[in-house]
Order: C-alpha cells, then sequence, then structure tokens
C-alpha cells in the first residue's frame, strides 16, 4: 500500500491518464495538421466571402466551378490562359487548366478525417474508462475508489461531449 493506495490502483491510474494524453495529443495533431494543410493548399491566396472566390497573389480571381457534395469540397479555378500566360505559373501550378483550390464546405470536426482522429481520440477514452471502471469494480476501498472516481468523472465528461459531437456529424 502506497499512502494507503493499492499499487494496482495507482498503475492503473498512470495508464488511463496516458490513454487520456494520447487522446487529447490526437485530438492537437489533427487539428494542427488540417490547418496547415489548408495553408499550404492556399499560401499567398485570399478569399473573397462576398464573391465566394479567391484571390491570388497576382490578381487573378479563382471562382467556383464546381461543387463535390460528395466530399463536402467546393473547388475554385483561375482559368487557364489567365495562369498560362503569368509569369510565376512554375512556382504557382503545373496545370494548364489554370490554379485549382479545394475548400472545405465544413467546419473542422464534420470532415471525414476529423470523424477518423475523433474516433481514436473516443476509443481510448473508452478504453480508459472500461480499465477504471474494472478497477473500482476490484477495489472498493474508499481511497481507491477516491482516486479512480476522481479520475472517471472528468474522463466521462469529456468522452460524452466528443462523443455527441461525433454523433452530430
Amino acid at each position: 500500500m502506497i499512502f494507503g493506495i493499492h499499487p494496482e490502483v495507482l498503475l492503473t491510474t498512470g495508464y488511463a491518464l496516458l490513454l487520456i494524453l494520447i487522446a487529447a495529443g490526437l485530438e492537437a495533431l489533427a487539428r494542427l495538421s488540417h490547418r496547415r494543410s489548408l495553408q499550404y493548399q492556399t499560401a499567398g491566396f485570399t478569399y473573397q466571402h462576398q464573391r465566394d472566390a479567391w484571390k491570388c497573389p497576382v490578381g487573378q480571381e479563382l471562382l467556383r466551378v464546381e461543387t463535390d457534395h460528395a466530399r463536402r469540397v467546393a473547388h475554385y479555378r483561375a482559368p487557364a490562359h489567365a495562369c498560362n500566360t503569368c509569369g510565376v505559373k512554375p512556382q504557382c501550378t503545373d496545370s494548364h487548366q489554370g490554379r485549382e483550390i479545394e475548400r472545405p464546405l465544413d467546419a473542422w470536426l464534420v470532415a471525414e478525417v476529423s470523424r477518423f482522429h475523433r474516433g481514436i481520440s473516443l476509443t481510448l477514452l473508452l478504453l480508459a474508462t472500461l480499465i477504471l471502471v474494472a478497477e473500482i469494480l476490484r477495489y472498493n476501498r474508499p481511497p481507491d475508489l477516491i482516486i479512480l472516481g476522481g479520475l472517471l468523472a472528468p474522463i466521462s465528461t469529456v468522452g460524452v461531449r466528443l462523443f455527441a459531437v461525433f454523433l452530430a456529424h
């Protein structure tokens, strides 16, 4: 016993905390990765919300040419003649149809990639919850229950919130 707490309870709590940290890290990395990907694809371009168009660094507009509802993205393209005569075309695009940008129709949480990462995070939280519940059933002394229950409450709260968002999208 360590301070009246069974060592297995402490090890289980540490393992559950590790799973929680990994889940939180996956959430953060997924958001960062998505943001960076979007920034890379649109670097130097400005989105004009009123016109639903992008403007390239040399001032050419990329207008919406297609909406792919299955993939939940809008495609914007500059006129081919404008890109093919542009001096910075080699640094911008190798397409003869003009520079194209894909823009997600939905917020980050709605995208399929985010659902995948959210699913992994939820699985890790569920695993941590199951481990803690199993320990609560095995060790029912008050000090053990305080440690295990104290960690189980915030996991459940966060997990329910993440799961609700996951189901909504």
